[in-house]
């Protein structure tokens, strides 16, 4: 029979196709001119989905994946293999130290062993020894500092191969394209390495080049871990997680990561949306000299943030940068939704100017509206210790199905969270939070969804990192002004609502909540109080306001009342002071408050307090708020205020008059002698009774 054979031409006019098809097309002709069928290396997939994803990058398929490498059993099974034994070999040298009572002797050698066996493994496993690389709290030192050789200082390959690949991508060879270019790699990574060059035009820029045969590497890797997860999945009941997904979800990051061209995209798209923050630093992408494995991008001079030492002696605070990258993490997740996944000290520059420089946009994930806004939401009511909220945060944050009894999670929610809190916000970190929540999510159907894995990755990598800089540093203390600026800020109907949960309880305004936010709020990078002004005006005067304008109706009620009292009561012991009662001088004795007026006069010091907070903000102008006075006033929902607080206090008058005059005890004197001395007692008089309704029937 005549092999068939198809040539790019042949794959570039099935596009049209669905991709599915496309690839399946392509693994059934790359196997039929293979006769008899052979183990295939892994260059054959790659140049398969080299060519169909030629002009529209790479993208993960784990239905092609899995279609080309069930066909290929004896591949997997020696790639299994070659995982399985250095890993064994690696645990029984473990348990042989353990049982002669050498594992602190050992220790740095079997660091640079496990160093040696992620490195021969490739760059799959390379990026689960960068992501322990960043833990201090689980992983001992002299393992930290070997597996920390793994964010740069990997192997390189050839430079003839890197030169192929620039002149295929490119059009041109290398010296045509760059006036210099270092002879060797300045860093090796997982995925590619870099020379340092410059351009005709003068600017120093990096050349990323990808490593050969990469997309069919890692592609095996990744069959063979959907396999175990599915597998897992499938066979251990206690396993609720969507392992599959989560192993998807990462997968999809890779394979982006393995693109270039959309790390080029991902680099300009990060610079627009948080460039503007005057401490961080985002390179210039050369689009001209950029394709999809090689990516040319501005040099940037800087010293890794975990470089203490280096950092000190150019006078810039370290702990103080980690704080931006907590800050701009934060805007990543909650703000925007496209977060950097990656964030290991390697992708962590400390610029000479004292600015923290963002690196390697390759993997790189999105967060949907309400995924963030229920992760705030979610943080309001923990706040709050409303754990039957936070019961059903999960429920929208698809960590549980709709169905799920929360009955038996409720409690089990504020056990975990009720002894968390009993800190301060300053004594938790981030790990111990997740570390609870992992432990509950044991025993109830809590599924962690995929987009959530990375968010913990790059969140407790960045704690890693702050906490090999300052040992108590605590990520959650930073991340409070933040989540402050965004409550106070941010117009959503979900978080004026969470603001609104915050502030209140069964009716009666938080004050110190309110100061908390306040104080917190101003500490934050970019909090303008103006925004704050106008979009608390706004809010207030809308509909959605109209349950803080009857709030704000009862506190200006009450604050007046107590002004009134207040004063009256001043009044008449300055009168009672210079008045004699038969003859003789008397001092009024302090009549105590009662406890309404003690809650109302405290209304009174919250009110000083905030306005003390006001006045020590950043761009807190008295004279602006005195501008608003007439527009205000002119507003009908203003008039109606006013309406109500006149009736409302006219009423209290009346009231009061009713109780003091008519219902409540006269104090008519009698007078007896003791020892000289004039005592006056109150008498009661019968207190007025209204007829009952029989007598009036009759």
């Amino acid at each position: 029979m005549q092999k068939k054979t198809v040539s790019i031409v042949d794959y570039r006019s099935e596009r049209k196709l669905n991709r599915e098809k496309q690839i399946k097309q392509a693994i059934a002709v790359e196997e039929d001119r293979s006769s008899p069928i052979t183990e295939q290396p892994p260059t054959e997939i790659s140049r398969k989905l080299s060519t169909l994803v030629e002009d529209e990058g790479y993208r993960y398929d784990p239905i092609a994946i899995e279609a080309h490498y069930k066909r290929r059993p004896l591949q997997v099974i020696k790639r299994f293999f070659d995982i399985l034994l250095p890993f064994t070999s690696f645990a029984l040298s473990l348990w042989l130290d353990k049982l002669t009572n050498r594992v602190y002797r050992n220790r740095s050698r079997r660091a640079a062993r496990l160093r040696e066996i992620l490195t021969q493994l490739g760059p799959t496993y390379i990026k689960i020894g960068q992501a322990l690389s960043t833990r201090p709290d689980l992983v001992p030192p002299s393992y930290l500092e070997e597996l920390t050789h793994l964010q740069d200082k990997l192997p390189s390959f050839p430079n003839e191969v890197a030169y192929r690949f620039i002149e295929e991508e490119l059009g041109q060879p290398p010296l045509e394209i760059y006036t210099e270019l270092t002879p060797e790699p300045v860093a090796a990574a997982s995925l590619g390495q870099v020379y340092k060059g410059k351009l005709k035009t003068g600017e120093d820029v990096a050349v990323k080049v990808q490593r050969p045969d990469l997309i069919g590497r890692i592609t095996l890797d990744i069959y063979i871990l959907r396999t175990l997860a599915k597998w897992a999945q499938n066979s251990f009941q206690r396993v609720r997680s969507d392992l599959v997904a989560i192993a998807d979800e990462l997968a999809h990051r890779v394979f982006d990561e393995m693109d270039y061209v959309q790390e080029g995209k991902n680099a300009e798209k990060f610079a627009e949306l948080y460039g503007y923050l005057p401490e961080i630093y985002i390179p210039k992408i050369y689009w001209e000299y950029t394709a999809r494995r090689v990516l040319t991008m501005e040099w940037i001079t800087g010293t890794k943030l975990t470089n203490i030492v280096e950092i000190e002696a150019q006078n810039i605070d370290a702990t103080h940068l980690v704080e931006v990258g907590v800050e701009c993490s934060l805007r990543q997740l909650l703000e925007h939704g496209f977060f950097h996944a990656d964030p290991h000290p390697g992708n962590l520059l400390a610029t000479p100017d004292g600015k923290l420089a963002y690196l390697d946009f390759g993997m790189m994930s999105d967060i949907k509206p309400y995924q963030r806004y229920g992760l705030i939401e979610a943080v309001v009511h923990l706040v709050n210790r409303d754990f039957e909220a936070l019961a059903q945060d999960y429920v929208k944050l698809e960590f549980l199905t709709p169905e799920t009894d929360l009955t038996p999670i409720i409690p089990a929610l504020a056990n975990v969270f009720g002894n968390a809190l009993g800190a301060s916000v300053a004594e938790l970190n981030f790990k111990s939070i997740t570390d609870q929540m992992s432990a509950m999510m044991y025993e109830f159907p809590f599924r962690v969804p995929a987009y959530y894995a990375l968010i913990i990755r790059s969140m407790v990598t960045l704690e890693g990192i702050a906490i090999g800089i300052d040992p108590n540093f605590k990520v959650l203390s930073k991340a409070y002004p933040y989540v402050a600026k965004r409550l106070l800020t941010d117009p959503s109907p979900q978080l004026r609502a969470s603001l609104r949960d915050l502030l209140f309880k069964d009716g009666s305004f938080r004050w110190n909540r309110l100061e908390n936010l306040l104080r917190n709020a101003r500490n934050s990078q970019d909090y303008d109080f103006d925004k704050v002004k106008n979009q608390a005006i706004d809010f207030l005067f809308s509909d959605r306001g109209t349950f803080i304008r009857e709030k704000l109706v009862d506190e200006i009620v009450k604050a007046i009342d107590l002004y009134g009292r207040k004063t009256f009561f001043d009044f008449s012991a300055t009168v009672r002071e210079r008045v004699a009662v038969l003859g003789q001088p008397t001092t009024p004795t302090p009549v105590p408050l009662k406890p309404e007026l003690k809650t109302e006069n405290e209304s009174l010091d919250h009110l000083k307090n905030i306005w003390q907070i006001l006045q020590e903000t950043p761009g807190f102008d008295p004279q602006s708020l005195l501008s608003l006075i007439p527009d205000l006033l002119a507003k009908p929902e203003t008039q109606k205020m006013g309406q109500k607080i006149a009736g409302r206090l006219a009423q209290k008058v009346v009231a009061r008059i009713i109780r003091n005059i008519l219902l409540e005890e006269e104090t008519p004197k009698k007078v007896t002698q003791n020892g000289g001395v004039i005592v006056k007692h109150p008498t009661e008089r019968p207190k007025l009774v209204f007829p009952s309704a029989a007598v009036i029937r009759s």
